[in-house]
């Protein structure tokens, strides 16, 4: 939509533990994205953060931006100390609008494989840091009244009483693996704990691979209960999401399990049916569905009906920080433009 407009926003995707700046034009970087620790411990050096990086942007442009398009956390990537509470949630930045650029391309690859079935909502999942959400319904973000659209604060469905984000999250990786290495003490990185699931790295392997595969039922569990409610594609990004291999299968049996009434009666969880869209023949059969020609009455003629009901879930391509830089972008210049 913005391929050709001239305007330049300065994006910030902060997370939480690092900033990252950028500047674009045109959907294109203009200068190359940079990264300064967020330093979220202190508020005074996370202002200076904050001052340095814009400074160092406003400094290599060429004329004057339109915007400044900040894309923060949920609070549960931040300590309370900061500001006396919570910074500024835009959960639509970092989750929704960054990874709505997925209905598109999902819709044009449906047209190509000769598919008249086409999708405008959308569910966006980070997993990092913590474990965001943003919702795009009608290709429009859902902001919420509060600007307060969150999922880590949901219940953990293994354990009640406490959220959700402790399950589908780095430390929720960490945790596991120690908790079923009996190495509740180690210092691995959820790369090391990836690189030891696939036989790269010394360690526990069947603990590595447990760790993803508890996280993959908790957040395909989250996940039933949205999309439920939403009926739209789900796409997955942050840096954990590279891990899809070990908890992707988890997270679609989870999605596409049973649930039962109390008269004995069993019905699926997801009431669509559920596709892995990074699996070409999935995808294939995504596309298809259940399509078949069919008379019209009173008529020679013939109309091609789908009577499946479908979702997808697929896994961000472009990276977490592009995906959100772009989706801070299109959501300033969309602002702007409404309000003239």
């Amino acid at each position: 939509m913005y391929n050709n407009d001239n305007r330049i926003v300065i994006t910030l995707d902060a997370g939480g533990t690092n900033f990252v700046f950028g500047a674009i034009q045109g959907n294109k970087d203009i200068i190359p994205p940079f990264t300064l620790p967020s330093r979220a411990d202190n508020l005074d050096t996370c202002m200076a953060s904050l001052v340095e990086g814009f400074t160092q942007i406003i400094s290599q442009l060429q004329e004057k931006p339109v915007a400044i398009s900040f894309a923060f956390p949920g609070p549960a990537d931040y300590p309370r100390g900061i500001i006396g509470g919570y910074l500024p949630n835009f959960p639509s930045f970092r989750d929704g609008e960054a990874l709505a650029g997925a209905l598109p391309e999902i819709n044009q690859k449906l047209q190509q494989a000769g598919s008249n079935k086409r999708y405008r909502n959308l569910i966006g999942y980070t997993i990092g840091t913590g474990f965001g959400i943003g919702i795009v319904i009608g290709g429009h973000l859902n902001l919420g009244d509060n600007s307060c659209v969150e999922t880590w604060c949901l219940p953990n469905n293994q354990s009640p009483d406490f959220i959700l984000e402790d399950g589908v999250s780095i430390r929720a990786v960490q945790r596991v693996y120690g908790d079923v290495s009996g190495d509740k003490k180690h210092t691995f990185t959820p790369k090391d704990i990836y690189d030891i699931a696939k036989g790269d790295k010394s360690g526990n392997q069947q603990a590595a691979i447990a760790a993803f595969e508890k996280m993959g039922e908790i957040a395909g569990y989250a996940m039933a209960t949205t999309a439920t409610l939403i009926d739209g594609l789900i796409v997955i990004g942050g840096g954990v999401s590279a891990a899809r291999e070990f908890f992707m299968p988890a997270l679609l049996r989870e999605m596409r399990g049973k649930i039962h009434t109390m008269s004995g009666d069993e019905i699926n969880r997801v009431q669509m049916k559920v596709y892995d869209l990074d699996d070409d023949s999935q995808f294939a059969s995504f596309a298809q569905g259940e399509s078949r020609e069919i008379n019209i009455y009173g008529s020679t003629d013939k109309v091609v009906y789908d009577p499946q009901k479908r979702i997808g879930v697929m896994t961000s391509r472009i990276g977490a920080n592009r995906a959100i830089s772009l989706g801070a972008y299109a959501f300033a210049l969309h602002q702007i433009d409404t309000k003239r």
